[in-house]
């Protein structure tokens, strides 16, 4: 104990202490700081949000307002997520050309960087669904005939058996899916643009999702053909029932009364 008393007062003591201190304080910096990727991509994020902010004020603050809290003419895009931005405005719906009961598809006017940059202040506003990756949406994996019963249970109602759209109430209508690119689809599930439901994962999984996703590209792809000739737009049993019913049951009604006038001409004769 005298030794390491006398230690304590040796001159130099202080400043070994001093220069351990700094040692474990640098050490400990080393360790837990951030890497030089993980602070690059921080800082191209913050770029992003900044330019993201610079586009909202320019093409949206006029409807959902200056911080994205919503006003009389447009909702509110706090906790929206990243993927009902880059769904609507990589879509061509937003930003709207007018108000009315559905804004429909129309030509894009933002590159996709710019909608990234969107997409990215749009989430620092308030947590809410990310933009799926390919692996998401991809046909790896994928069980077609699944898809198909998920899609006939839960959106059938609307974009009818093969997803070629259909007319709702006061204006709106379910789109025509042909055409539309996997990620604009899942997205859609993800998010319930305007008249639709969300979908999250709770409701139907990321498997479920991808699952549909191949069964709409078996049904609506280049190569597909209708086994049964010609298919009607591809309605279902309404308008294939329909056209039997009145095509069908009316050309054996004339063919009946020909035979009948025929037979009664005959007769007279």
């Amino acid at each position: 104990m005298k030794k390491l008393s006398a230690r304590r007062r040796h001159p130099l003591a202080a400043v070994v202490v001093l220069l351990l201190a700094l040692a474990c304080t640098g050490g400990l910096y080393v360790l837990f700081a951030p890497t030089d990727k993980a602070a690059a991509d921080e800082t191209a994020q913050s770029l992003a949000i900044d330019e993201g902010q610079k586009l909202y004020a320019v093409g949206c603050a006029s409807c959902h307002g200056t911080g994205g809290q919503g006003s009389s003419d447009g909702p509110s895009l706090v906790g929206v997520g990243a993927a009902a931005v880059d769904f609507q405005v990589g879509t061509g719906r937003m930003p709207a050309q007018q108000p009315g009961a559905q804004v429909p598809k129309k030509k894009v006017i933002y590159t996709q960087p710019q909608i990234d940059q969107l997409a990215a202040y749009i989430s620092s506003l308030g947590a809410g669904p990310s933009v799926p990756t390919k692996g998401d949406y991809g046909p790896g994996g994928a069980d077609i005939a699944k898809g198909g019963e998920l899609f006939r249970t839960n959106c059938a109602q609307c974009h009818n058996f093969t997803g070629k759209g259909g007319a709702l109430t006061h204006g709106k209508f379910a789109p025509d899916l042909e055409g539309v690119s996997p990620k604009h689809i899942y997205e859609a599930m993800q998010t319930g643009p305007q008249n639709m439901p969300s979908f999250p994962d709770s409701t139907l999984s990321e498997q479920n999702k991808k699952d549909i996703i191949a069964y709409l590209d078996a049904v609506n792809g280049d190569d597909t053909e209708s086994p049964g000739g010609l298919e009607l737009g591809g309605l279902g049993p309404v308008s294939e029932g329909l056209f039997g019913w009145i095509f069908g049951l009316g050309s054996l009604i004339a063919v009946a009364v020909w035979v009948a006038a025929r037979t009664a001409k005959a007769k007279k004769s």
